[in-house]
C-alpha cells in the first residue's frame, strides 16, 4: 500500500487478467471436452492463471503464453482425473435449443448431433484434442508444444479428424 490506502497498480496481474479474459471461454470448452465437470473446469482455470501469474512473476518465458495456458490446463485436468479414476474422453453433452425449429428440423438436427458425438467418441484421444485445440484457435506449433507431439503428428491427427467428420457429414445429405 501506498499514501492513505491505496495499492500500487500490477501491470502483471493486469496482463494475466486481461488473457484470463480471452482465454476463459476457450479454455473452458477444451477441459469440457476433456470430460472435466463444470466446476472441475473452474478450479483448474483458477490454478492455471495462478500458476501463469507465478510462472511471469518468475521472470520466466513469455512465447506462446496462449498455448502454456491450454499445455498447463490440460496436465491439470490429466491429474485431476487420474486422481478421481475418471475415464477420459466423456461423450460431450449439447442440449440443440432452437424454438424456431419445428419437430422435424429438431429431429434431424438431434441425429446430426448424435452422429458428430459418436464421430468424436470414436476418434483417438489425440486426434480429439488436436481438433479440438484447433477449434479453439490454436495452430498447429501451438498445438504441438501443447500436446507434446510433432508438428507432423498435429496435420495428421487433424487430417484424420476432419476426414472423419466429413464422411459423416456425407451421410446427412
Amino acid at each position: 500500500m501506498t499514501g492513505a490506502g491505496r495499492t500500487q497498480p500490477d501491470p502483471l496481474g493486469d496482463e494475466v487478467v486481461a488473457l484470463f479474459q480471452t482465454l476463459r471461454p476457450g479454455v473452458l470448452r477444451y477441459l469440457a471436452s476433456l470430460g472435466t465437470p463444470g466446476e472441475d473446469g473452474e478450479d483448474i482455470l483458477q490454478e492455471t492463471f495462478l500458476a501463469l501469474y507465478r510462472h511471469l512473476r518468475d521472470g520466466k518465458p513469455r512465447d506462446n503464453l496462449p498455448g502454456w495456458v491450454f499445455r498447463v490446463a490440460r496436465n491439470l485436468a490429466l491429474k485431476r482425473m487420474r486422481g478421481e479414476a475418471r475415464a477420459a474422453g466423456e461423450a460431450l453433452e449439447v442440449e440443440i435449443a432452437d424454438p424456431a425449429e419445428n419437430p422435424e428440423e429438431r429431429a434431424i438436427n438431434r441425429e446430426r448431433l448424435r452422429s458428430v458425438q459418436a464421430v468424436l467418441a470414436a476418434l483417438s484421444g489425440v486426434d480429439r484434442e488436436c481438433l479440438f485445440l484447433r477449434a479453439e484457435g490454436l495452430g498447429y506449433r501451438e498445438i504441438a508444444a501443447v500436446l507434446d507431439i510433432s508438428l507432423g503428428s498435429v496435420a495428421a491427427s487433424i487430417q484424420r479428424a476432419l476426414g472423419r467428420l466429413a464422411r459423416a457429414s456425407n451421410r446427412w445429405k
